[in-house]
């Protein structure tokens, strides 16, 4: 039996290749989008589908009163994404979310209705498997050296910052330990701000350029050495397909909330 799905940013840069690959899934059924400027239009022929009419709704409300969805892939904006997470949970929807920019505290006050309503959540700062595998180097390179920072790299189209991929990384390693001070706050000369933001007491630098699509490197030293660890994204959505299907087919798999494709993947 197929899943139905419903992708809430699904004629976005990386929602529409999503899209495009749910479609191709014999265990998936693409049964609407959600996108502001393609509301009411038919999503097969915005991406070129060969399928029949898959509705596009201007938000997840109107979706939900039209569909029968099983679960929401949320790949649209910070701004609304928890709205729109919370929404799916009310009505007993299971939630993959690609969208970057929430909060520890958003997360949180998902995974309170997430139970209460026993539905499940998992929460992808990035699809990509080369990510995962950064992610889990950096962990185990975290137990051995105590004094590392991140520097996130993006477009300078990006709003959000530091980017969700960076945001997870850094509740990670924090989880893991907290990375060393050799200069307290109330010791640092100069402009403080130049030292990067402190998220979980790990440092992260953001930077803005045209030319990047999304980079991250996680940063170690240690006396006379030091390990950098870093991921480059190219310009096409396609690393992001695999590892959101992977989510998608996981998601049904446990109650509550997950954060990173590693906590379904056997790692």
């Amino acid at each position: 039996m197929s899943l139905n799905i419903c992708i809430a940013g699904a004629t976005g840069w990386a929602g529409s290749a999503l899209s495009k690959g749910v479609h191709h899934d014999e265990k998936l059924n693409l049964v609407s989008g959600i996108s502001r400027s393609s509301a009411g239009k038919d999503l097969s022929k915005v991406l070129n589908l060969d399928a029949n009419h898959i509705p596009v709704f201007e938000n997840v409300e109107q979706a939900f009163k039209n569909i029968d969805c099983d679960i929401l892939v949320e790949y649209t904006d910070p701004s609304i994404a928890k709205e729109n997470v919370l929404h799916a949970l009310k009505h007993n929807i299971n939630v993959v979310i690609g969208t970057s920019g929430l909060t520890n505290a958003d997360y949180q006050e998902i995974e309170e209705v997430a139970l209460k309503r026993n539905c499940s959540v998992l929460a992808v700062g990035n699809f990509a498997i080369t990510v995962v595998l950064l992610q889990k180097f950096s962990e185990i390179a975290a137990e051995y050296l105590p004094d590392y920072e991140i520097i996130d790299y993006a477009s300078d189209q990006k709003k959000d910052a530091p980017s969700g991929t960076a945001h997870e990384l850094a509740h990670r390693l924090a989880a893991v330990q907290k990375p060393n001070q050799s200069v307290s706050e109330e010791e640092f000369q100069g402009i403080k701000e130049s030292r990067g933001a402190s998220l979980e007491g790990v440092n992260i630098h953001s930077v803005r350029l045209p030319g990047y699509v999304i980079s991250v490197e996680s940063i170690f030293g240690a006396t006379d050495e030091q390990l950098t660890i870093r991921h480059d994204s190219g310009s096409s959505a396609e690393p992001y397909v695999q590892g959101g299907l992977l989510a998608i087919k996981n998601v049904e798999t446990f109650k509550g909330l997950k954060r990173g494709l590693d906590s379904v993947m056997e790692l």
